[in-house]
Protein backbone atom coordinates (compact mmCIF):
# COMPACT_ATOMS: atom_id res chain seq x y z
CA UNK A 1 0.00 0.00 0.00
CA UNK A 2 1.41 3.39 -1.01
CA UNK A 3 1.62 6.31 1.46
CA UNK A 4 -1.22 8.09 -0.37
CA UNK A 5 -3.43 5.00 -0.10
CA UNK A 6 -2.69 4.81 3.63
CA UNK A 7 -3.68 8.46 4.03
CA UNK A 8 -7.01 7.89 2.29
CA UNK A 9 -7.69 4.77 4.36
CA UNK A 10 -6.89 6.45 7.69
CA UNK A 11 -8.94 9.57 7.01
CA UNK A 12 -12.01 8.16 5.23
CA UNK A 13 -12.61 4.46 6.05
CA UNK A 14 -15.43 3.64 8.52
CA UNK A 15 -14.09 3.85 12.08
CA UNK A 16 -15.20 0.50 13.58
CA UNK A 17 -13.80 -1.60 10.74
CA UNK A 18 -10.62 0.46 10.41
CA UNK A 19 -9.78 0.40 14.13
CA UNK A 20 -10.61 -3.30 14.30
CA UNK A 21 -8.32 -4.11 11.34
CA UNK A 22 -5.47 -2.19 12.90
CA UNK A 23 -6.17 -3.46 16.41
CA UNK A 24 -6.36 -7.20 15.70
CA UNK A 25 -2.65 -7.57 14.83
CA UNK A 26 -1.60 -5.42 17.79
CA UNK A 27 -3.88 -7.32 20.16
CA UNK A 28 -2.38 -10.59 18.93
CA UNK A 29 1.11 -9.16 19.43
CA UNK A 30 0.28 -7.97 22.95
CA UNK A 31 -1.40 -11.25 23.90
CA UNK A 32 1.47 -13.36 22.62
CA UNK A 33 3.96 -11.12 24.43
CA UNK A 34 1.94 -11.33 27.64
CA UNK A 35 1.64 -15.08 27.19
CA UNK A 36 5.38 -15.59 26.88
CA UNK A 37 5.91 -13.39 29.96
CA UNK A 38 3.51 -15.73 31.74
CA UNK A 39 5.39 -18.71 30.30
CA UNK A 40 8.64 -17.34 31.78
CA UNK A 41 6.89 -17.05 35.15
CA UNK A 42 5.47 -20.57 34.83
CA UNK A 43 8.72 -22.32 33.89
CA UNK A 44 10.84 -20.38 36.37
CA UNK A 45 8.24 -21.18 39.02
CA UNK A 46 9.17 -24.84 38.63
CA UNK A 47 12.65 -24.00 39.97
CA UNK A 48 11.36 -22.58 43.27
CA UNK A 49 9.65 -19.69 45.04
CA UNK A 50 12.83 -17.59 45.27
CA UNK A 51 13.48 -18.01 41.54
CA UNK A 52 9.91 -17.00 40.79
CA UNK A 53 10.32 -13.94 42.99
CA UNK A 54 13.57 -13.08 41.15
CA UNK A 55 11.63 -12.73 37.90
CA UNK A 56 9.44 -10.17 39.63
CA UNK A 57 12.50 -8.30 40.89
CA UNK A 58 14.20 -8.19 37.48
CA UNK A 59 10.92 -7.15 35.89
CA UNK A 60 11.83 -3.66 37.10
CA UNK A 61 14.90 -3.68 34.85
CA UNK A 62 12.85 -4.94 31.92
CA UNK A 63 10.37 -2.16 32.65
CA UNK A 64 13.21 0.37 32.37
CA UNK A 65 14.25 -1.12 29.03
CA UNK A 66 10.64 -0.96 27.88
CA UNK A 67 10.31 2.59 29.18
CA UNK A 68 13.24 3.77 27.06
CA UNK A 69 12.04 1.76 24.06
CA UNK A 70 8.55 3.22 24.28
CA UNK A 71 10.02 6.68 24.87
CA UNK A 72 11.86 6.62 21.54
CA UNK A 73 9.19 4.51 19.82
CA UNK A 74 6.16 6.57 20.80
CA UNK A 75 8.10 9.83 20.58
CA UNK A 76 9.11 9.15 17.00
CA UNK A 77 5.95 7.22 16.07
CA UNK A 78 3.54 9.96 17.11
CA UNK A 79 5.53 12.47 15.08
CA UNK A 80 5.65 10.12 12.09
CA UNK A 81 1.87 9.60 12.00
CA UNK A 82 1.22 13.36 12.14
CA UNK A 83 3.88 14.04 9.48
CA UNK A 84 2.38 11.42 7.16
CA UNK A 85 -1.09 12.82 7.84
CA UNK A 86 0.26 16.25 6.79
CA UNK A 87 1.85 14.71 3.65
CA UNK A 88 5.54 15.17 4.61
CA UNK A 89 7.21 11.81 3.95
CA UNK A 90 10.82 13.09 4.06
CA UNK A 91 10.30 14.55 7.53
CA UNK A 92 8.84 11.22 8.66
CA UNK A 93 11.84 9.27 7.32
CA UNK A 94 14.31 11.42 9.20
CA UNK A 95 12.38 10.97 12.43
CA UNK A 96 12.18 7.19 11.93
CA UNK A 97 15.98 6.87 11.66
CA UNK A 98 16.59 9.26 14.55
CA UNK A 99 14.31 7.36 16.94
CA UNK A 100 15.81 4.00 15.97
CA UNK A 101 19.49 4.87 16.35
CA UNK A 102 18.94 6.84 19.54
CA UNK A 103 17.37 3.71 21.05
CA UNK A 104 20.32 1.51 20.04
CA UNK A 105 22.77 3.91 21.66
CA UNK A 106 20.69 4.26 24.84
CA UNK A 107 20.35 0.47 25.10
CA UNK A 108 24.10 -0.04 24.92
CA UNK A 109 24.71 2.57 27.63
CA UNK A 110 22.09 0.98 29.89
CA UNK A 111 23.58 -2.50 29.39
CA UNK A 112 27.12 -1.43 30.29
CA UNK A 113 26.03 0.53 33.37
CA UNK A 114 23.72 -2.22 34.62
CA UNK A 115 26.29 -5.02 34.29
CA UNK A 116 28.95 -2.91 36.02
CA UNK A 117 26.76 -2.45 39.12
CA UNK A 118 24.65 -5.58 38.92
CA UNK A 119 24.72 -6.81 42.54
CA UNK A 120 23.93 -3.47 44.22
CA UNK A 121 21.29 -2.92 41.55
CA UNK A 122 19.65 -6.27 42.37
CA UNK A 123 19.56 -5.38 46.07
CA UNK A 124 18.11 -1.95 45.35
CA UNK A 125 15.32 -3.55 43.30
CA UNK A 126 14.17 -5.55 46.32
CA UNK A 127 16.18 -8.79 46.28
CA UNK A 128 16.44 -10.65 49.57
CA UNK A 129 19.50 -12.81 50.32
CA UNK A 130 17.71 -15.91 49.02
CA UNK A 131 16.50 -14.15 45.86
CA UNK A 132 19.79 -12.34 45.05
CA UNK A 133 21.69 -15.20 43.27
CA UNK A 134 18.75 -15.89 40.98
CA UNK A 135 18.16 -12.19 40.28
CA UNK A 136 21.82 -11.58 39.35
CA UNK A 137 21.93 -14.57 36.97
CA UNK A 138 18.69 -13.52 35.28
CA UNK A 139 19.45 -9.80 35.11
CA UNK A 140 22.97 -10.13 33.68
CA UNK A 141 21.70 -11.89 30.57
CA UNK A 142 18.71 -9.58 30.13
CA UNK A 143 21.02 -6.54 30.15
CA UNK A 144 23.12 -8.04 27.34
CA UNK A 145 20.05 -7.88 25.10
CA UNK A 146 19.04 -4.33 26.09
CA UNK A 147 20.15 -2.60 22.83
CA UNK A 148 18.12 -4.73 20.44
CA UNK A 149 15.23 -5.12 22.89
CA UNK A 150 14.95 -1.33 23.03
CA UNK A 151 15.33 -0.91 19.27
CA UNK A 152 12.70 -3.60 18.63
CA UNK A 153 10.16 -1.58 20.60
CA UNK A 154 10.96 1.47 18.47
CA UNK A 155 10.49 -0.44 15.21
CA UNK A 156 7.30 -2.03 16.53
CA UNK A 157 5.77 1.33 17.38
CA UNK A 158 6.93 3.07 14.21
CA UNK A 159 5.34 0.37 12.06
CA UNK A 160 2.09 0.63 14.01
CA UNK A 161 1.93 4.40 13.67
CA UNK A 162 2.34 4.00 9.92
CA UNK A 163 -0.71 1.74 9.87
CA UNK A 164 1.38 -1.42 9.27
CA UNK A 165 0.38 -3.38 12.35
CA UNK A 166 0.59 -6.67 10.43
CA UNK A 167 4.37 -6.45 10.00
CA UNK A 168 4.67 -5.46 13.64
CA UNK A 169 2.61 -8.49 14.65
CA UNK A 170 4.77 -10.89 12.62
CA UNK A 171 7.97 -9.68 14.29
CA UNK A 172 6.64 -9.66 17.84
CA UNK A 173 4.62 -12.89 17.63
CA UNK A 174 7.42 -14.89 16.01
CA UNK A 175 9.87 -13.87 18.71
CA UNK A 176 7.38 -14.68 21.45
CA UNK A 177 6.70 -18.16 20.07
CA UNK A 178 10.44 -18.85 19.87
CA UNK A 179 10.80 -17.71 23.47
CA UNK A 180 8.11 -20.09 24.67
CA UNK A 181 9.87 -22.97 22.90
CA UNK A 182 13.32 -22.07 24.19
CA UNK A 183 12.26 -21.66 27.85
CA UNK A 184 11.93 -25.36 28.81
CA UNK A 185 14.78 -26.34 26.47
CA UNK A 186 17.33 -23.98 28.02
CA UNK A 187 16.07 -24.16 31.62
CA UNK A 188 15.66 -27.91 31.98
CA UNK A 189 17.26 -29.74 29.02
CA UNK A 190 20.48 -27.71 29.03
CA UNK A 191 20.28 -27.17 32.80
CA UNK A 192 20.85 -23.40 32.61
CA UNK A 193 18.27 -22.72 35.32
CA UNK A 194 16.92 -19.20 35.59
CA UNK A 195 19.65 -17.90 33.25
CA UNK A 196 18.13 -20.16 30.58
CA UNK A 197 14.89 -18.19 30.77
CA UNK A 198 16.83 -14.97 30.27
CA UNK A 199 18.75 -16.35 27.28
CA UNK A 200 15.46 -17.50 25.77
CA UNK A 201 14.16 -13.94 26.13
CA UNK A 202 17.07 -12.12 24.52
CA UNK A 203 17.49 -14.66 21.68
CA UNK A 204 13.81 -14.39 20.79
CA UNK A 205 14.00 -10.60 21.04
CA UNK A 206 16.88 -10.57 18.58
CA UNK A 207 14.82 -12.59 16.10
CA UNK A 208 11.99 -10.08 16.53
CA UNK A 209 14.43 -7.23 15.95
CA UNK A 210 15.58 -8.72 12.64
CA UNK A 211 12.03 -9.36 11.42
CA UNK A 212 10.84 -5.89 12.39
CA UNK A 213 13.80 -4.30 10.63
CA UNK A 214 12.91 -6.31 7.52
CA UNK A 215 9.30 -5.08 7.87
CA UNK A 216 10.45 -1.49 7.38
CA UNK A 217 11.32 -2.45 3.79
CA UNK A 218 7.86 -3.83 3.02
CA UNK A 219 4.45 -2.39 2.20
CA UNK A 220 5.49 1.19 1.56
CA UNK A 221 6.86 1.62 5.09
CA UNK A 222 9.59 4.10 6.01
CA UNK A 223 13.03 2.54 5.60
CA UNK A 224 15.60 2.94 8.34
CA UNK A 225 18.84 4.34 6.88
CA UNK A 226 21.87 5.84 8.69
CA UNK A 227 21.95 8.81 6.31
CA UNK A 228 18.57 9.93 7.72
CA UNK A 229 19.81 9.93 11.32
CA UNK A 230 19.20 13.56 12.37
CA UNK A 231 19.68 14.11 16.12
CA UNK A 232 18.92 17.82 15.82
CA UNK A 233 17.36 19.77 18.69
CA UNK A 234 14.05 19.91 16.83
CA UNK A 235 13.74 16.14 16.39
CA UNK A 236 15.02 15.38 19.87
CA UNK A 237 12.51 17.83 21.35
CA UNK A 238 9.72 16.16 19.36
CA UNK A 239 10.78 12.73 20.69
CA UNK A 240 10.81 14.07 24.24
CA UNK A 241 7.37 15.65 23.84
CA UNK A 242 5.83 12.57 22.26
CA UNK A 243 7.68 9.98 24.32
CA UNK A 244 7.68 11.53 27.78
CA UNK A 245 4.26 10.10 28.75
CA UNK A 246 5.52 6.59 27.90
CA UNK A 247 8.75 7.16 29.80
CA UNK A 248 6.78 8.39 32.80
CA UNK A 249 4.35 5.49 32.60
CA UNK A 250 6.89 2.74 32.09
CA UNK A 251 9.63 4.30 34.20
CA UNK A 252 7.35 4.87 37.15
CA UNK A 253 6.02 1.37 36.62
CA UNK A 254 9.56 0.22 37.37
CA UNK A 255 9.72 2.45 40.45
CA UNK A 256 6.33 1.16 41.55
CA UNK A 257 7.46 -2.44 41.09
CA UNK A 258 10.55 -1.78 43.20
CA UNK A 259 8.41 -0.30 45.98
CA UNK A 260 6.00 -3.21 45.67
CA UNK A 261 8.83 -5.75 45.95
CA UNK A 262 10.33 -3.96 48.93
CA UNK A 263 6.92 -3.74 50.62
CA UNK A 264 6.11 -7.36 49.85
CA UNK A 265 9.51 -8.49 51.13
CA UNK A 266 8.31 -7.76 54.68
CA UNK A 267 5.91 -10.69 54.25
CA UNK A 268 8.50 -13.06 52.74
CA UNK A 269 9.43 -14.46 49.33
CA UNK A 270 5.92 -15.85 48.92
CA UNK A 271 4.43 -12.34 48.88
CA UNK A 272 6.93 -11.11 46.26
CA UNK A 273 6.25 -14.17 44.11
CA UNK A 274 2.47 -13.79 44.49
CA UNK A 275 2.43 -10.11 43.51
CA UNK A 276 4.71 -10.87 40.55
CA UNK A 277 2.33 -13.59 39.35
CA UNK A 278 -0.70 -11.33 39.72
CA UNK A 279 1.11 -8.62 37.75
CA UNK A 280 1.62 -11.03 34.84
CA UNK A 281 -2.03 -12.18 34.91
CA UNK A 282 -3.34 -8.61 34.96
CA UNK A 283 -0.91 -7.69 32.19
CA UNK A 284 -2.45 -10.43 30.05
CA UNK A 285 -5.93 -8.91 30.41
CA UNK A 286 -4.74 -5.33 29.99
CA UNK A 287 -2.72 -6.26 26.91
CA UNK A 288 -5.98 -6.63 24.97
CA UNK A 289 -7.01 -3.09 25.89
CA UNK A 290 -3.55 -1.70 25.16
CA UNK A 291 -3.51 -3.54 21.83
CA UNK A 292 -6.92 -2.11 20.98
CA UNK A 293 -5.69 1.34 21.91
CA UNK A 294 -2.64 0.87 19.70
CA UNK A 295 -5.02 0.19 16.81
CA UNK A 296 -6.67 3.53 17.63
CA UNK A 297 -3.42 5.54 17.75
CA UNK A 298 -2.52 5.60 14.02
CA UNK A 299 -6.11 6.58 13.16
CA UNK A 300 -5.94 9.30 15.81
CA UNK A 301 -2.56 10.58 14.62
CA UNK A 302 -3.41 10.65 10.91
CA UNK A 303 -6.81 12.29 11.46
CA UNK A 304 -5.47 14.83 13.93
CA UNK A 305 -2.68 15.72 11.50
CA UNK A 306 -5.33 16.12 8.78
CA UNK A 307 -7.45 18.24 11.20
CA UNK A 308 -10.38 15.79 11.09
CA UNK A 309 -11.21 16.26 14.77
CA UNK A 310 -14.72 14.79 14.71
CA UNK A 311 -13.24 11.59 13.36
CA UNK A 312 -10.67 11.54 16.20
CA UNK A 313 -13.46 11.82 18.78
CA UNK A 314 -15.59 9.20 17.04
CA UNK A 315 -12.70 6.70 17.14
CA UNK A 316 -12.02 7.49 20.80
CA UNK A 317 -15.58 6.80 21.95
CA UNK A 318 -15.78 3.61 19.92
CA UNK A 319 -12.62 2.30 21.60
CA UNK A 320 -13.73 3.28 25.12
CA UNK A 321 -17.08 1.51 24.75
CA UNK A 322 -15.59 -1.67 23.30
CA UNK A 323 -12.75 -1.88 25.84
CA UNK A 324 -15.09 -1.29 28.80
CA UNK A 325 -17.37 -4.14 27.78
CA UNK A 326 -14.40 -6.48 27.34
CA UNK A 327 -12.88 -5.61 30.72
CA UNK A 328 -16.17 -6.11 32.53
CA UNK A 329 -16.33 -9.66 31.17
CA UNK A 330 -12.66 -10.32 31.96
CA UNK A 331 -13.10 -9.04 35.52
CA UNK A 332 -15.94 -11.46 36.25
CA UNK A 333 -14.02 -14.45 34.88
CA UNK A 334 -10.77 -13.58 36.68
CA UNK A 335 -12.55 -12.88 39.99
CA UNK A 336 -14.22 -16.29 39.99
CA UNK A 337 -11.12 -18.18 38.83
CA UNK A 338 -8.51 -16.23 40.87
CA UNK A 339 -7.22 -19.07 43.13
CA UNK A 340 -6.83 -21.47 40.21
CA UNK A 341 -5.12 -18.88 38.01
CA UNK A 342 -2.48 -18.11 40.63
CA UNK A 343 -1.95 -21.79 41.45
CA UNK A 344 -1.06 -22.52 37.82
CA UNK A 345 2.20 -20.60 38.24
CA UNK A 346 3.21 -21.85 41.67
CA UNK A 347 1.63 -25.14 42.65
CA UNK A 348 1.93 -26.44 46.17
CA UNK A 349 2.61 -23.08 47.84
CA UNK A 350 -0.50 -22.16 49.81
CA UNK A 351 0.86 -18.76 50.86
CA UNK A 352 1.51 -17.68 47.27
CA UNK A 353 -1.95 -18.88 46.22
CA UNK A 354 -3.77 -17.08 49.06
CA UNK A 355 -1.95 -13.75 48.69
CA UNK A 356 -2.18 -13.83 44.89
CA UNK A 357 -5.90 -14.66 44.80
CA UNK A 358 -6.77 -11.79 47.16
CA UNK A 359 -4.69 -9.29 45.17
CA UNK A 360 -6.12 -10.45 41.84
CA UNK A 361 -9.70 -10.18 43.06
CA UNK A 362 -9.08 -6.66 44.32
CA UNK A 363 -7.78 -5.61 40.92
CA UNK A 364 -10.72 -7.25 39.16
CA UNK A 365 -13.01 -4.78 40.92
CA UNK A 366 -11.38 -1.88 39.05
CA UNK A 367 -10.58 -3.57 35.71
CA UNK A 368 -13.24 -1.67 33.70
CA UNK A 369 -11.78 1.71 34.70
CA UNK A 370 -8.65 0.94 32.70
CA UNK A 371 -10.53 1.36 29.43
CA UNK A 372 -11.02 5.10 30.01
CA UNK A 373 -7.58 5.58 31.54
CA UNK A 374 -5.70 3.83 28.72
CA UNK A 375 -7.63 5.44 25.85
CA UNK A 376 -7.34 8.93 27.36
CA UNK A 377 -3.62 8.51 27.82
CA UNK A 378 -3.08 7.19 24.29
CA UNK A 379 -5.16 9.93 22.68
CA UNK A 380 -3.45 12.78 24.54
CA UNK A 381 -0.02 11.35 23.79
CA UNK A 382 -0.75 10.79 20.11
CA UNK A 383 -2.07 14.32 19.44
CA UNK A 384 0.85 15.96 21.23
CA UNK A 385 -0.75 16.88 24.59
CA UNK A 386 2.35 15.59 26.32
CA UNK A 387 1.99 17.41 29.64
CA UNK A 388 -1.48 16.07 30.35
CA UNK A 389 -0.57 12.64 29.00
CA UNK A 390 2.48 12.58 31.28
CA UNK A 391 0.41 13.62 34.30
CA UNK A 392 -2.04 10.78 33.65
CA UNK A 393 0.75 8.28 33.06
CA UNK A 394 2.53 9.34 36.26
CA UNK A 395 -0.73 9.26 38.22
CA UNK A 396 -1.37 5.56 37.74
CA UNK A 397 2.16 4.21 38.01
CA UNK A 398 3.81 6.66 40.37
CA UNK A 399 2.00 9.64 41.85
CA UNK A 400 -0.68 7.45 43.40
CA UNK A 401 0.66 3.90 43.25
CA UNK A 402 3.93 4.48 45.11
CA UNK A 403 2.23 6.26 48.05
CA UNK A 404 -0.44 3.55 48.09
CA UNK A 405 2.20 0.80 48.33
CA UNK A 406 4.04 2.68 51.06
CA UNK A 407 1.03 3.80 53.14
CA UNK A 408 -1.71 1.14 52.81
CA UNK A 409 0.37 -1.79 54.18
CA UNK A 410 1.19 0.32 57.25
CA UNK A 411 -2.51 0.86 57.84
CA UNK A 412 -3.95 -2.52 56.83
CA UNK A 413 -0.99 -4.90 56.72
CA UNK A 414 -0.85 -7.43 53.90
CA UNK A 415 -4.40 -6.53 52.84
CA UNK A 416 -3.21 -2.98 52.17
CA UNK A 417 -0.55 -4.32 49.82
CA UNK A 418 -3.11 -6.47 48.00
CA UNK A 419 -5.52 -3.57 47.34
CA UNK A 420 -2.89 -0.93 46.46
CA UNK A 421 -3.31 -1.16 42.66
CA UNK A 422 -7.11 -1.14 42.85
CA UNK A 423 -7.14 1.98 45.03
CA UNK A 424 -4.70 3.65 42.63
CA UNK A 425 -6.92 2.90 39.62
CA UNK A 426 -9.94 4.55 41.24
CA UNK A 427 -8.03 7.77 41.96
CA UNK A 428 -6.42 7.79 38.49
CA UNK A 429 -9.84 7.39 36.84
CA UNK A 430 -11.07 10.45 38.72
CA UNK A 431 -8.07 12.45 37.46
CA UNK A 432 -8.46 11.25 33.84
CA UNK A 433 -12.01 12.59 33.46
CA UNK A 434 -11.26 16.35 33.67
CA UNK A 435 -8.03 15.96 31.68
CA UNK A 436 -9.87 14.37 28.75
CA UNK A 437 -12.71 16.91 28.92
CA UNK A 438 -10.15 19.72 28.56
CA UNK A 439 -8.76 18.09 25.40
CA UNK A 440 -12.25 17.79 23.87
CA UNK A 441 -12.97 21.44 24.63
CA UNK A 442 -9.78 22.52 22.87
CA UNK A 443 -10.65 20.49 19.80
CA UNK A 444 -14.18 21.91 19.76
CA UNK A 445 -12.79 25.45 20.04
CA UNK A 446 -10.39 24.84 17.15
CA UNK A 447 -13.20 23.43 15.00
CA UNK A 448 -15.39 26.40 15.86
CA UNK A 449 -12.57 28.80 14.91
CA UNK A 450 -12.01 26.98 11.63
CA UNK A 451 -15.72 27.18 10.78
CA UNK A 452 -15.79 30.88 11.60
CA UNK A 453 -12.81 31.54 9.33
CA UNK A 454 -14.46 29.67 6.47
CA UNK A 455 -17.63 31.69 6.87
CA UNK A 456 -15.61 34.92 6.65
Amino acid sequence: MSPSDKYVQMTTAPIPGLVARLAVPTIISMLVTAFYNMADTFFVGQIGTSASAAVGVVFSVMAIIQACGFFFGHGSGNYISRALGAGDGEDARRMAATGFFCALIAGAVLALAGIAFIRPLARMLGSTETILPYAVDYMRVILIGAPWMMASLVLNNQLRFQGSAFYSMIGIATGAIINIGLDPLLIFTFHLGIAGAAWATIISQFVSFCLLLAGTRKGGNLRIHPKNFSPTPGYLKAIVNGGMPSLCRQGLNSVGTICLNVGAGVYGDAAIAAMSIVGRIVMFANSCVIGFGQGFQPVCGFCYGAKKYNRVKQAFWFCVRTATIFLCCAAVVAFLAAPGLVAVFRKGDADVAAIGAAALRAQCCTFPLSAWIVMCNMMMQTIGKSVRASILAMARQGLFFVPAVLVLPRLFGLFGLEISQAVTDVITFAVAIPLQISVFREMDAEMAGKTENLQK
